[in-house]
């Protein structure tokens, strides 16, 4: 019996000996699953970082819009001025009369490109160096240009290079991040100011606070008066008055809308649709004097970010990334978006492999486009690149 009793325990044994062994590497694979998951609860927790909820009617709820006149791949047919001597060219502002484009870089210098057939002929040269950085800029109706440097405040740079300190502050409320600019015909200089909670290297962390921070503002260039005209925009960012000088233009980048204030008549100061649902997160708007505006798009929609804007905790999350291991470049189809006087979709130009386009317009028969990545400014002859009914690649 005693034998027999041994040799029918040791089955037993073995299958116990036996889930010892596999319950270690268990423990193991669960604790190294849980550690990870636990210290990002915590990193979760403790972070100050404090996502507000962007309401829900203020975002795009249908497809995006489109535009019957389609060139998904302009880099196919792009040309690329002053390549390596452009280190972000934001904004782009055309002076007819001496066929100059402005530009403002990463490195405080607003730039003179000359307009040529050839971009092998184009000339860059450094004209002023504003010792900010230089977003929006505006030929003005003596010859200066006026400019929304980012870190200084709006700008007024003489035809001889002097530059004079505008404005960078309204109510008591310093600019952060002056962004873009225009002028009407009577000289008033209306402008937005994105941010006045972060600076143009923050500007992330305002897209991802989703609060509206941002503001539309007029200067008066005889009474020296900034006055705030709009409150509470969504890193307010491109600007431009309309022709018939009733109106301006105003973007706010995450919520992929353009919209107009009344400024001359009866109803001003009513803010109106001007367009919505954009398939793309706009920037600068420009005029090109042939009735139709161009709204650049750093990014074509992203279905991550739509996610972002309507749960802050993904938006914390994003945070956390940017703050502790670095944000993954998503942005694709940047491009340029054309739209009538009346706002409706007239014609896309973008590419799969552009980001963070932030002006465009049109020259002449080209296209140029700007931005805050690329060390040159973008170039698409129209005549032979035209946007067609049908795009050649899906």
């Amino acid at each position: 019996m005693p034998a027999s009793s041994s040799n029918s325990a040791s089955p037993a044994n073995a299958t116990v000996q036996q889930g010892k062994g596999l319950w270690r590497p268990s423990v193991v694979v669960f604790a190294t699953l849980l550690v990870p998951v636990l210290a990002a609860v915590l990193f979760y927790q403790l972070d100050s970082f404090d996502p507000g909820p962007i309401p829900l009617h203020e975002l795009s709820s249908v497809p995006p819009i489109n535009a019957l006149l389609v060139n998904d791949h302009i880099l196919a047919g792009a040309e690329f001025l002053g390549k390596g001597q452009l280190k972000g060219p934001e904004d782009i502002a055309y002076d007819p009369k001496s066929q100059l484009i402005y530009t403002g870089c990463e490195d405080g210098w607003i730039k003179r490109v000359t307009v040529n057939e050839s971009s092998a002929n184009s000339l860059v040269q450094n004209w002023v160096n504003t010792g900010g950085r230089p977003l929006g800029l505006v030929v003005g109706h003596n010859n200066e240009l006026i400019v929304a440097d980012s870190y200084k405040g709006l700008l007024n740079i003489s035809k001889d290079g002097s530059v004079e300190l505008l404005t960078d502050s309204a109510e008591d409320v310093k600019f952060k991040l002056t962004d873009a600019v225009d002028v009407a015909e009577d000289g008033t200089i209306y402008f937005t100011d994105a941010s006045y909670k972060y600076n143009y290297h923050e500007f992330i962390w305002d897209i991802l606070e989703g609060r509206p921070y941002g503001r539309l503002h007029s200067y008066g260039p005889v009474t020296k008066e900034t006055k705030v005209l709009v409150r509470n925009l969504y890193f307010a960012n491109g600007v431009v008055i309309t022709p018939d000088q009733n109106y301006v233009v105003f973007c706010e980048t995450p919520l992929r809308r353009c919209r107009k204030l009344q400024i001359q008549g009866e109803k001003k100061g009513e803010i109106e649709r001007f367009v919505e649902d954009l398939p793309g997160y706009p920037d600068n708007i420009l005029y090109d004097g042939e009735g139709h505006f161009w709204i650049a798009f750093s990014s074509g929609v992203l279905k991550g970010w739509e996610m972002a804007f309507r749960y802050p905790f993904i938006r914390k999350v994003t945070a956390l990334m940017e703050k502790y291991v670095g944000r993954p470049s998503v942005e694709r189809n940047g491009g340029v978006f054309a739209v009538d006087l009346e706002g409706k979709p007239v014609a896309h130009y973008y590419d799969s492999e552009l980001s963070m386009i932030s002006s465009g317009i049109k020259i002449q028969s080209h296209l140029y486009c700007g931005s805050i990545k690329y060390p040159f400014i973008i170039r698409l002859n129209l005549d032979r690149y035209a946007a067609t009914h049908h795009s050649s690649r899906k």
